[in-house]
């Protein structure tokens, strides 16, 4: 009864009462374009490229790394400027900058124009997701968690419907129609997000509190052993993000690779919220050590095997894991109560995949196998370090329930952090 009564105040003072099922779906729609089309769609592009535009793989790989330079540059900026976070017109500006960079990629053949909307690309992707996923956290923090769960498998949906259409374009047009048809998508997603509520107010990674803090354990070492598996998926996962479908192609049908990366995008799009579910009943740590293995398995499949039942396999078991695990390694931060856990994350995150594709590209003039190979190993120690982190992992903390300026809420209590979760 009390949580009904909170959720109801909630809406009251957050605006009109809506379905927390509209805002999900408009927060999907903003991951969906932002990230699932935006960023992504280069994957399955990238091979037509290759073939019809004459880029070479280490001009492919040089674009790659532009985009996660301007992601890393826009997820700074919303750390450094908070009422980034809050502005619809961030939101809105940013996806119609994205597009337009989309609309312009087959404008021209200069790799340096390229790299230039790619990095641009990359900085608004980064904007779009730190506004959608900071306005899902606010604006659904009192409902379950699979809700935001499946918020965050837009991006997935995303990534299936921007790979079904490069698959259906490849056999009758060329790479420029596919940027185009994809731009076109990521506007139809820009439609339905646009009305999107931001943030209303700001708020701290811990939260703020109205009582004295309770003493809870010190979480630096197990921070540094989230931190170290998180940066190092950054790295692995990466690899696969961008090369996944060229890789399959150097030994599969065609249609195998593309097809291969609409399959991640399905199994991308539920993952979030089974990985939310599972977390009610396994701990976070050994969680994040079997998804990382998962994805480990299913990216060096296609180089250890190959052929197109490996292919399909890959594909299930990366689109299951990706998001899953950054969905559990953020929760294990929140839940640490490290200072700023988030932004540290998702800043060592960034930086990991701008170093993924320079790490790899000494071995791309041997096909992608090699990269495939040092990706799952990358991710494998990603593993190690999860499991370091099971060590003692402080299941229970002692917390101050956080209250949001402007809202009524209950006194101040402290409870223990239930691990059944996220």
């Amino acid at each position: 009864m009390r949580l009904r009564t909170r959720r109801r105040s909630s809406a009251r003072s957050s605006g009109p009462f809506r379905s927390p099922w509209t805002h999900v779906a408009q927060a999907a729609a903003a991951l969906a374009a932002g990230m699932g089309v935006g960023r992504f769609v280069y994957t399955p592009i990238l091979p037509l490229m290759q073939t019809q535009a004459g880029l070479s793989s280490a001009a492919g790989a040089n674009l790659a790394t532009a985009n996660y330079i301007g992601y890393l540059v826009g997820a700074l900026m919303g750390i450094a400027m908070p009422a980034l976070v809050r502005s619809p017109a961030v939101l809105r500006g940013s996806l119609i900058v994205l597009t337009g960079s989309l609309v312009a990629m087959p404008a021209t053949h200069s790799t340096t124009v390229w790299i230039v909307l790619r990095l641009l690309a990359g900085l608004t992707s980064a904007l779009i997701f730190v506004v959608a996923v900071s306005s899902v956290l606010s604006h659904l923090r009192d409902h379950p968690a699979h809700l935001p769960g499946w918020a965050f498998g837009g991006v997935g949906a995303g990534i299936a419907l921007s790979g079904l259409l490069v698959l259906v374009l490849r056999s009758v047009a060329d790479w420029r129609a596919a940027w185009w048809a994809s731009a076109g998508l990521a506007a139809v997603f820009a439609a339905v997000s646009w009305n999107l509520r931001p943030e209303g107010t700001p708020a701290s990674d811990a939260g703020s509190t109205t009582g004295p803090a309770r003493p809870s354990p010190r979480p630096h070492s197990w921070f540094t052993a989230l931190f170290a598996a998180y940066t190092l998926e950054g790295i692995g996962y990466i690899v696969a993000g961008t090369f996944l479908v060229a890789a399959i192609e150097q030994s599969s049908p065609g249609w195998a690779g593309s097809g291969a990366w609409v399959l991640v995008g399905l199994a991308a799009v539920p993952s979030s919220a089974l990985w939310a579910w599972l977390g009610r009943r396994w701990s976070r740590p050994d969680l994040l050590c079997a998804a990382l293995v998962i994805q480990a398995v299913g990216i060096a499949l296609p180089a250890l095997i190959g052929g197109v039942t490996a292919a399909l396999i890959s594909a299930l078991l990366f689109g299951a894991t990706f998001l899953g695990v950054s969905t559990i390694a953020l929760a294990a931060g929140t839940h640490l109560q490290f200072p700023r856990s988030v932004a540290l994350l998702t800043a060592g995150y960034s930086v990991g995949q701008i170093l993924g594709p320079l790490v790899v590209t000494p071995l791309l003039h041997h096909g992608y196998h090699q990269a495939l190979i040092l990706a799952a190993l990358v991710v494998l120690a990603a593993a190690g370090a999860a499991a370091v982190l099971r060590i003692g992992f402080p299941h229970h903390m002692a917390v101050v329930r956080s209250t949001v300026p402007g809202r009524r809420s209950a006194p101040a209590e402290t409870t223990p952090v239930r691990t059944d979760r996220p």
